[in-house]
């Protein structure tokens, strides 16, 4: 693809990424008061899974080239691998920095820590554990895949404690739940497409380069693949639906690494780059353990701007590390 065409192409899915998601945070929105629903159980579940799915589909077209023999096997496990895990730590640190910075201040309930906060870690650790050896095999997929089912029937059966509880904005009267149902659906896959038309620009951008191919995952397609959690999360904040921006950006957290690389995995099995098993990883469980303190001992739970440059903090840190240690 030429370079221009592949930029002109990244734009325009950029632009239609960021209406898409406007769209689909107002009619979900709109859904969650008709149902009772709590915007962070929709931004842990609904959300969380829509915004994954760029993350899904290119480990499942990942997966079968392997399979076929049309995509090295290395090459192609370092980068969907570092791509997923990038993805994550791209949101985990800078992406929920950059939201909480704007919101000012943020509260993490008990009932959030434990339904979404700590299974983020969990999943992170249950990864860098399976990984141990260098292979994620089919079996380990199925060891990720059983573990998300599990988190799903967890939320489900907590589902409850989500309902008529307080909502970001006002309620409002919902006459037409069908048409915000297929609306929302039709956003979301624009979402879906504008995402992956991005995702295709700035590997034609990166293709040329010698850089490795995990590095590349990280740093690009990682931050890229994220671009739909950024946005449904600074479009959720704008309408003062903020359990949508944490639910989303955690959920996610969850979702990617647990189900999406157990996918992946299952269809072919990856190779782990050693970056990703040393580096990646241990940076996004420790600098999300380090925040379990911080919001204990805040005042009412609640966490600001301090706690917003920590994140971003980190984040510069790990793109440093990367690209003077892991980048070749």
């Amino acid at each position: 693809m030429i370079l221009w065409l592949a930029a002109l192409i990244g734009l325009a899915s950029l632009a239609a990424l960021i209406f898409s998601a406007e769209k689909a945070v107002d009619k979900i929105l709109a859904l969650c008061h008709h149902f009772g629903l709590s915007t962070t159980f929709v931004g842990l579940t609904i959300f969380s899974l829509a915004t994954s799915l760029p993350e899904l589909f290119a480990h499942v077209a990942a997966s079968v080239g392997i399979l076929r023999g049309t995509l090295d096997y290395d090459v192609a496990s370092a980068t969907v691998v570092g791509a997923n895990i990038g993805s994550d730590v791209f949101q985990q640190t800078f992406i929920l920095g950059l939201v909480l910075f704007i919101a000012g201040a943020a509260r993490f309930s008990k009932d959030f820590r434990r339904t979404a906060f700590y299974p983020m870690i969990g999943a992170a650790i249950l990864v860098w554990i399976l990984g141990l050896n260098g292979v994620l095999s089919r079996m380990d997929g199925v060891i990720l895949l059983i573990a998300f089912v599990a988190y799903m029937a967890f939320l489900y059966f907590h589902k409850d404690k989500h309902m008529h509880e307080h909502h970001d904005e006002t309620d409002k009267t919902v006459e037409t739940p069908r048409k915000d149902t297929l609306f929302a659906a039709l956003f979301l896959t624009i979402m879906l497409v504008s995402a992956h038309f991005l995702l295709e620009s700035i590997e034609a951008i990166v293709a040329a380069t010698a850089l490795d191919a995990s590095f590349i995952g990280a740093i690009t397609l990682g931050v890229a693949s994220a671009s739909p959690e950024l946005f449904t999360a600074l479009s959720a904040l704008r309408k003062k639906a903020s359990g949508i921006s944490w639910g989303t950006l955690i959920g996610s957290n969850i979702t990617n690494p647990v189900l999406a690389l157990g996918v992946g995995a299952v269809i072919s099995s990856y190779s782990v780059p050693y970056a990703v098993w040393v580096w990646d990883l241990p940076l996004k469980i420790v600098s999300a353990l380090i925040l379990i303190p911080i919001i204990f001992f805040s005042a009412k739970h609640m966490i600001g701007r301090k706690t917003a440059i920590y994140l971003i903090a980190c984040y510069a840190l790990f793109l440093l590390v990367r690209i003077l240690f892991f980048a070749l």
